[in-house]
C-alpha cells in the first residue's frame, strides 16, 4: 500500500525563520523520513525563492508559486465572492492545477494542509486522509484586531473573524483530523465550532518544538554590536511586520522602558528581526532602543542579551521566540498570552506579568538580582531540552497519518 503525501502550505518551510515557517520546516521534515512527499507551496520573496534547492532536496516533486497578487485585489475578489480576504488572497491556477494533477498520476495516501487559507486546494473528489494544521485559530486572532480598531479597520477584521470561523469550520468537517499548535488553542477551537460539529470533529493539539542542540548557549558567540552596549539588554525578537509583534515592542518601547531606565539608566531595549516599520524603526538609537532589523543568526543576538521580554497582549499558540530564548538559557518576562501550551511553571521557567506594572517590576527585579535570571534561565533550557523537542512534539505524526496501521495490515 502507498503512504505517499501531499503537503500544502501557504508559505515556503525554508529558510525556518519565523513562527509558521519554523513548524512547516520540521513537519515536512518529518514527514519526508515517513514517506515520498509532494509539496504545493508559494514563495513571499526572493529570500524563499533563493531556498529552492533545500526544497528540491526533500520533496519527491513541488510546485514553488511566487505570490504576488496585491492585497487590495484579494480584498476586492473576497468582496465579491463573499470570502475571507485570505482565500482570494492564496488563491493561484498554477498551484491548484499541480494538485490536481499529482492527486491523479500519484498513489496519494494522506493531504497535510498547512494554515487555514490553504484549504481551497482539496478537490471534493479526493477520498484519502486529509490533517489540517490549523497552527492556531485565526478567527478568534482577527477579532482581537476588531476588538481594538475603530472604523472601517474594525469592520474589516470582524468581517474577516466571521467569515474565517465559517471556514474553519467547513475544513474541520472536511478533515479527517484537524490540528492545533497547543491544547489551549485546540480547546478554543472547538468551542468555537457548532455543537454538532464539535460532537463529530476530530480536533488535537500538534505541539511546536525547540532544536535543543541548534539552540544552545555554548555553542553560539554572542553578537559583537549588542555587547558593546555594558548596562542589562532586554531582547524581543521575531517578523517585525507582524502586528501584534509591533504593538508588543511599542509597549516596551514606550510604558516599560522609561520606568525601567528610571530604576536602571544604563538598560538596553533591543528589537531583533526582520521588516521592523518605521513607526519602530524612528525609536533606534533613543533612549536605550536599538532596532536591529534582519539578522543572519538570530542565536548570536539572543546569547549577547540578559533577558528576553514578551510582552504580547494578542498571541495566538505557542511562541517560537519564547522557546528559543528559553533553549539559550534566558530568563523570560511574559504575558500569560504568550505563556499558552509552553508547560513549566511561572517563577521557575519563566516569569508572567501582564499588566505594565508588573511586567517592569519582574523585569527590573532581574536586573536587580542577575543571579535569579541565572537560575530562571538554566531551569528554563532544561525544561525545553526534556519536554519540548521537535522530536517529541511531531511522535504522533505516524498515527496521524495511518503509516503504523497500515504497515500492519500489510504484514498480516
Amino acid at each position: 500500500m502507498s503512504n505517499e503525501i501531499l503537503f500544502i502550505s501557504h508559505r515556503m518551510p525554508f529558510p525556518p525563520d519565523r513562527g509558521d515557517k519554523i513548524r512547516s520546516h520540521h513537519i515536512l521534515k518529518r514527514l519526508a523520513a515517513l514517506a515520498p512527499v509532494h509539496v504545493a507551496t508559494f514563495a513571499d520573496d526572493e529570500r524563499d525563492l533563493a531556498e529552492e534547492v533545500e526544497l528540491a532536496a526533500i520533496a519527491r516533486s513541488y510546485r514553488l508559486v511566487r505570490r504576488v497578487k496585491p492585497l487590495i485585489l484579494a480584498g476586492i475578489q473576497s468582496l465579491a465572492q463573499r470570502a475571507p480576504v485570505s482565500l482570494p488572497a492564496f488563491a493561484n491556477a498554477e498551484l491548484a492545477d499541480y494538485v490536481e494533477q499529482i492527486l491523479r498520476d500519484r498513489p496519494i495516501a494522506t493531504i497535510y494542509v498547512f494554515s487555514g487559507q490553504m484549504g481551497q486546494y482539496i478537490p471534493d473528489w479526493f477520498k484519502g486522509r486529509v490533517l489540517f494544521d490549523f497552527v492556531d485559530v485565526d478567527s478568534a486572532k482577527f477579532e482581537a484586531y476588531a476588538e481594538q480598531d475603530t472604523g472601517l479597520r474594525r469592520w474589516i477584521n470582524a468581517r474577516e473573524a466571521r467569515l474565517l470561523r465559517t471556514e474553519e469550520e467547513r475544513q474541520a468537517r472536511r478533515a479527517d483530523v484537524s490540528l492545533l499548535v497547543s491544547a489551549e488553542e485546540a480547546a478554543l477551537f472547538r468551542v468555537r465550532l457548532s455543537p454538532e460539529a464539535a460532537a463529530t470533529c476530530d480536533v488535537r493539539a500538534l505541539r511546536n518544538g525547540i532544536d535543543s542542540k541548534f539552540f544552545d548557549p555554548p555553542t553560539v558567540r554572542p553578537a559583537a554590536r549588542m555587547m558593546e552596549h555594558t548596562g542589562p539588554k532586554l531582547i524581543f525578537t521575531g517578523q517585525m511586520d507582524y502586528a501584534p509583534n509591533i504593538e508588543a515592542a511599542l509597549r516596551t518601547i514606550e510604558r516599560l522602558m522609561p520606568q525601567i531606565r528610571a530604576h536602571r539608566p544604563d538598560a538596553t531595549f533591543h528589537v531583533v528581526g526582520r521588516n521592523p516599520p518605521e513607526e519602530l524603526t524612528r525609536f533606534d538609537g533613543q533612549d536605550g532602543i536599538h532596532v536591529w532589523g534582519g539578522v543572519d543568526d538570530i542565536r548570536a543576538w539572543l546569547a549577547a542579551a540578559d533577558m528576553a521580554v514578551v510582552p504580547l497582549e494578542i498571541a495566538r499558540g505557542i511562541q517560537n521566540k519564547v522557546l528559543e530564548a528559553m533553549a539559550m538559557g534566558l530568563p523570560v518576562v511574559l504575558t500569560s498570552a504568550a505563556a499558552t501550551g509552553i508547560g513549566g511553571t511561572d517563577g521557575q521557567h519563566f516569569a508572567v506579568a501582564d499588566s505594565d506594572d508588573e511586567l517592569v517590576d519582574r523585569i527590573c527585579a532581574f536586573i536587580s538580582h542577575p543571579r535569579l535570571g541565572t537560575a530562571m534561565g538554566k531551569a528554563a533550557r532544561q525544561h525545553v531540552v526534556e519536554s519540548l523537542s521537535w522530536q517529541a512534539s511531531l511522535g504522533p505524526l505516524t498515527e496521524l497519518l495511518g503509516i503504523g496501521e497500515a504497515h500492519k495490515r500489510d504484514a498480516a
